[in-house]
């Protein structure tokens, strides 16, 4: 790795540092409504594509508007920016609207640009995002229509998806809560009955909603999913994540994904701090920094960034936009908790590789990824259903708390 890695005293102070991070936010945070928002029906459009080409007819996804207002309510209250909080109050207004399912509960996954139901699946990733951004937008506004929303929401993925005989949640279900048989969340992912990401986006939503709203179920709920964590999902061997788990927890397939390994270090002791349990506590923290230290040496290219995955012997070195800020967010998480300022540098020196390779410095926002040479990828979405702004400002944001703190 060592190409990358300059003598310690080039790196800024942590104050500098963050003000790097606070212009970068500003400039996303602003990118979207100049970009991606429909001034008519108040709302974002669907997608943009890699090259910038609006695509004002595509169809407008949960998961892209619940990471909208999660992103939007935090900046705002974080901010106290009366903008931003009038781009989230229309952001909630439109998932009401037409997301939100009032006959069965819970959150539909996909309308058309007209607000036309296309898709009423119960994505269990999803209801974890809507209960993520609503106990966020009730942080900023005092909501308790929103809070009693995420509460309910949280209620229905324990009554439908909980699986009370191994543990763990079920991943995908019909309008009418039947388990469905094709449980994917994408393409791209194996169709298997519990997965590690949709337990790790329960596990950031459980914990923003527990922040302002603790009771005693939610604690239970919290710690079990804590425990998948330290139990099951992460390899004692390797200290790196298994994805895809069937029924009863067999394996089913090997697949390495470098940015989840460092976003869970983060997002793991972060719930366990939210429980204010000191035993969890302590295992989070060992568990934060094994998982770091894998990714050290087996994730980060020798240029610099992370690489996105492996499968078996095959190697994915393109750099993907959103493990690259998780990376920064969890090397310097694990450099507060022990002090080693070699974690601070590969934070820096992360971040450096974003400026110069991920930031599209020329048009806004930040590419999809770049391949192993730099050159950036503009035949995926520039923003999308997969692409909102919720990673790169939900880390900016983290690590300005962090390093101004």
């Amino acid at each position: 790795m060592g190409s990358f890695l300059p003598d310690l005293f080039d790196l800024p102070e942590p104050a500098d540092f963050a003000r790097e991070l606070e212009k970068e936010l500003v400039q996303v945070l602003d990118w979207w409504p100049e970009h991606l928002w429909d001034q008519e029906e108040k709302a974002w459009y669907g997608r943009m594509k890699g090259d910038g080409t609006l695509d004002p007819d595509h169809s407008r996804g949960v998961i892209l508007y619940t990471r909208l207002l999660w992103t939007y309510s935090s900046a705002a209250r974080i901010m106290n920016n009366s903008y931003y909080r009038q781009l989230a109050d229309h952001t909630y207004r439109y998932i009401r609207r037409y997301f939100q399912d009032t006959e069965q509960g819970g959150l539909i996954w996909e309308v058309s640009a007209k607000g036309e139901v296309l898709a009423d699946k119960k994505q269990i990733y999803a209801q974890a995002f809507g209960i993520y951004a609503y106990s966020e937008y009730y942080r900023l506004t005092g909501s308790l229509e929103a809070l009693e929303s995420a509460l309910e929401w949280c209620h229905l993925v324990e009554v439908h998806s909980f699986d009370p005989d191994h543990g763990g949640y079920y991943e995908a279900f019909d309008r009418e809560w039947n388990l469905l048989s094709d449980m994917r969340l994408s393409e791209k992912d194996a169709n298997t009955a519990k997965t590690m990401n949709t337990h790790l986006h329960l596990l950031e939503a459980f914990t923003n909603l527990y922040r302002v709203a603790p009771s005693e179920s939610l604690n239970n709920q919290l710690t079990k999913l804590i425990r998948l964590f330290l139990d099951i999902f992460i390899d004692p061997v390797e200290q790196r994540l298994i994805l895809f788990f069937d029924t009863t927890w067999d394996r089913q397939e090997d697949l390495i994904s470098y940015g989840h390994d460092i976003e869970t270090s983060w997002l793991l002791l972060e719930a366990a701090d939210a429980l204010a349990d000191p035993d969890l506590l302590v295992e989070a923290k060992s568990a934060a920094l094994h998982l770091v230290e894998a990714v050290i040496g087996h994730g980060v290219a020798p240029q610099g960034g992370l690489w996105y995955e492996r499968k078996g012997d095959q190697l994915d070195e393109d750099r993907h936009w959103w493990p690259q800020i998780e990376a920064v967010v969890g090397f310097i998480n694990a450099w507060q908790l022990v002090g080693n300022p070699y974690y601070y540098l590969l934070a820096y020196r992360t971040w450096e590789y974003i400026k110069n390779h991920l930031i599209d410095h020329e048009h806004g926002e930040w590419f999809w990824s770049v391949d192993k040479h730099g050159i950036p990828n503009i035949k995926d979405d520039k923003a999308g259903p997969w692409k909102a702004n919720y990673h790169n400002c939900r880390g900016c944001m983290e690590l300005m708390h962090r390093l101004m703190t």
